[in-house]
């Protein structure tokens, strides 16, 4: 599925995979990458694509939530935040693939439960991350 129009365009360059460093073409981004010791790796001070991914979705959602919180006429109180967890192992249905899987907690203390069920919904069918992954990663939206 393509976009209608680009509104933005983020470009970054990725160099020695898990264990090398992420750049992006403005130089906001300047990280060193390092594989996690689950994944066979030594550790280290850097990131890793999963929680880069985790870290992008979280914020992309809580925009998305902003959006459908304007368009609505509804406030989205400002103590929002998500804690979304990205987990990465086999694939179940293709053998010798791997796969990822996500579980937002999903934090707005002090608005009406039903409410904000309603806007996460709502969140979940505008967030460009959301169509990403939507029909090929597990998405489970939970509200703490």
């Amino acid at each position: 599925m393509a976009i209608e129009k680009a509104l933005y365009t983020a470009t970054a360059t990725a160099t020695g995979g898990r264990t090398g460093t992420a750049k992006s073409s403005d130089g906001v981004l300047d990280v060193a990458l390092t594989t996690p010791k689950e994944l066979g790796g030594a550790g280290g001070n850097g990131t890793n694509p999963e929680q880069l991914f985790a870290a992008g979705y979280s914020a992309c959602f809580i925009g998305a939530m902003k959006a459908v919180s304007a368009r609505n006429k509804q406030v989205l109180p400002s103590e929002v935040s998500i804690t979304t967890d990205v987990a990465i192992g086999p694939h179940a249905n293709k053998p010798g693939a791997f796969g990822i899987q996500v579980d937002m907690k999903i934090s707005v203390p002090s608005m009406d439960r039903a409410a904000l069920e309603k806007l996460v919904a709502e969140a979940h069918e505008v967030c460009p991350y959301s169509n990403a992954t939507r029909g090929n990663v597990d998405v489970t939206l939970t509200i703490v």
